[in-house]
This record gives structure tokens, C-alpha cells and sequence, in this order.
């Protein structure tokens, strides 16, 4: 299956609980940190809530 990359970009200071919570499912805890995940249904659903404040490369 394709990997993407997400980079985060913004803070997640001041962003809804479950914004939070779903940047640390995906494994972002810090500014400009990368993390390179499988390309599947779940996870795209999860960048989707959150693609405001990640930069994704596939």
C-alpha cells in the first residue's frame, strides 16, 4: 500500500480537543516533526479533520 508524509506545520495551541487528540494518533507531538504512515481509509480520514495543520506528501 502507498505511505504518505505528514509535517506539521501549525500549532495545536488553542485547536478543539479532538483536533489534538487525532495529531497524536497520528504520532505529531512536535512543530515541524514528520511521520510517515500507510495509506489507508482510517488514516485519510484522519488527515482530512486535520489537513489545515499538516503539510502531506505521498
Amino acid at each position: 500500500m502507498a505511505k504518505i508524509k505528514l509535517t506539521q506545520v501549525k500549532s495545536i495551541i488553542d485547536r478543539p480537543k479532538r483536533q489534538k487528540a487525532t495529531m497524536y494518533a497520528l504520532g505529531l507531538r512536535k512543530m515541524n516533526q514528520t511521520v510517515e504512515l500507510e495509506s489507508n481509509p482510517q488514516i485519510l480520514g484522519m488527515v482530512a479533520k486535520i489537513q489545515h495543520l499538516v503539510r502531506i506528501e505521498d
